[in-house]
């Protein structure tokens, strides 16, 4: 992912004793405590579709440093969420897993690191390591709290049913309307209608053995102008949302605003009039989705995520045994069998980590202190705040 002030890295096994992240750059001065993460990690294991395992791990993640009396201190933040379920695994002898899934890294794995046993590869590469994801993104969304920036999202579609919103809205209250509506429903969707219809279609997939993707939006809310570049690729602010969203587990594909939609329209159709209100510059419509070139513009940045269906189903795939090279019926393993309701604050975490990293490169500052009034400095879209002269001017390499 690319990330300019803020870095984190996870680790930890899918039943191992843990999950352990560090997150750099943070500034100091900012409240945070574990009671602040414990609200995102909560929504995580929620959502109808849900595995058995929601129902046993209680995430809760411990800070372990960067934090002293409430208050970040400007040094690496580390956080630890145990496994529950590491009790069941610790003290057994574990059966050999020779007969890869097919859409996990079960094969890929092996092929990579020539693991003699493919849970090897299933362990890191499980969606389990999500939970530090959140935690991480928690932080994240707490320092752009202090700025008013809201993030949040919702599902728009469970397999084949869909909630029809239209383009993406340009009034954060409209967005904000539909996280708080969404947060009511068991699928996490805004729509009652449609909700009701998604639920009943998780209900159909469970009794008949196998699973569901589906679509996630998330919108980052009161974002300023001017974050992220067109100068080099890893600064585009737009790249640097799709590299991060898609490095998801089970994600498959990213759009910004309009999306792939944008192609079946004209020109005029697909982008965003610019209106002059007093001396501010204006949108009657966010199609761009907040980003142009790379750069926030001060509208809602609204992003959307295509989650597969889960690969691993109660349902047998074919498959080949690789310690004997006959073919084989894949095992299951627990899962879910829905997991979009479950991916909407691992995407928001996502996205709040991209946009927290933006901003802190843009503001600077060591801390909260520092960055405050710089936030106020900032350019924003008005007239008297764009020094256009009309001179005309040339290059002016050499002759």
């Amino acid at each position: 992912m690319f990330t300019t002030r803020l870095r984190f890295l996870t680790a930890g096994e899918s039943h191992g004793p843990s999950l352990t992240g560090i997150l750099e750059g943070m500034p100091a001065g900012l409240r945070l405590d574990e009671a602040t993460l414990a609200r995102d990690l909560a929504r995580r294991q929620q959502g109808f579709g849900a595995g058995a395992r929601m129902q046993m791990e209680q995430d809760h993640a411990r800070i372990t440093s960067g934090v002293l009396a409430g208050f970040t201190t400007g040094a690496p933040i580390a956080l630890v969420i145990d496994n529950k379920d590491h009790a069941n695994w610790a003290q057994r002898d574990i059966a050999p897993m020779t007969t890869p899934r097919p859409g996990h890294a079960d094969l890929t794995g092996a092929l990579k690191y020539g693991h003699r046993d493919l849970r090897v590869a299933l362990e890191r590469a499980s969606a389990r390591e999500t939970a530090m994801r959140v935690a991480i993104g928690a932080c994240c969304r707490a320092l752009l709290a202090e700025f008013g920036i809201t993030i949040g999202g919702y599902v728009t579609r469970i397999g084949d049913i869909a909630c029809e919103l239209g383009d993406p809205p340009v009034e954060p209250d409209v967005l904000f309307d539909r996280f708080a509506a969404a947060e009511s429903s068991d699928v996490r969707c805004p729509d009652a209608t449609a909700a009701a219809r998604m639920h009943e279609a998780i209900a159909a997939i469970i009794r008949e053995r196998d699973t569901l993707g589906g679509v996630v939006e998330c919108a980052a809310l009161h974002v300023p102008p001017g974050l992220g570049s067109f100068v080099q690729l890893d600064r585009r602010l737009d790249a640097r949302l799709a590299g991060a969203v898609m490095s998801v587990p089970a994600v498959k594909g990213v759009e910004i605003g309009l999306g792939f939609a944008g192609t079946q329209r004209r020109g005029t159709a697909s982008h965003d009039a610019i209106e002059r209100d007093g001396d501010d510059l204006v949108r009657p419509s966010n199609r761009a989705g907040g980003l142009e070139g790379g750069i926030s513009n001060g509208s809602p940045i609204v992003v959307r995520a295509a989650v597969k269906a889960i690969a691993t189903t109660l349902t047998p795939q074919r498959s080949v045994d690789l310690a004997t090279g006959e073919p084989a019926d894949t095992r299951y393993e627990r899962s879910d069998f829905c997991q979009v309701p479950r991916a909407v604050p691992i995407v928001e975490a996502m996205l709040a980590i991209v946009v927290a990293d933006a901003l802190l490169e843009k503001l600077g500052g060591d801390s909260i202190d520092e960055m405050r009034p710089r936030l106020h400095a900032l350019r924003q879209a008005r007239v008297s705040q764009l020094p256009m002269d009309g001179t005309p001017w040339r290059f002016g390499y050499g002759s």
